[in-house]
């Protein structure tokens, strides 16, 4: 069954650093979003691998009409970090894989992160 537009609630991207490394340029990036997109959300910092990410990261949230501006000032100014770009549709493994877009390297997720937990 083909998705719908409309199944997309917003965007993610992930922007990966190395601590003490590229955390620098991770954190001017994060910066030059927060001034130049105001509607985007930043979230925490996380310093080691959290969930399916295998790499430090902090998550930029952003409505679906931020897309056309913000997606390409990454692809610009992304200072070498890597990205993943993803939709919101609800269905978290495929949105961080099927449907996911990558600004430079593409890292490896552990999709068992997504699996249910017990009980659920």
């Amino acid at each position: 069954m083909p998705s719908e537009l409309s199944d997309i609630r917003d965007f993610h991207a992930h922007v990966y650093y190395e601590p003490g490394v590229s955390e620098a340029a991770a954190a001017a990036l994060r910066e030059r979003v927060a001034a130049d997109f105001p509607r985007a959300i930043l979230g925490r910092w996380h310093h080691q691998p959290i969930g399916p990410h295998t790499r430090a990261m902090y998550q930029i949230a952003f409505p679906v009409e931020l897309f056309a501006t913000l997606a390409p000032w990454l692809m610009l100014n992304r200072a070498g970090l890597d990205i993943l770009l993803h939709p919101e549709t609800g269905d978290d493994p495929r949105d961080h894989t099927v449907h996911a877009a990558w600004l430079g390297e593409k890292l490896p997720l552990r999709m068992e992160a997504f699996a249910p937990k017990h009980g659920d």
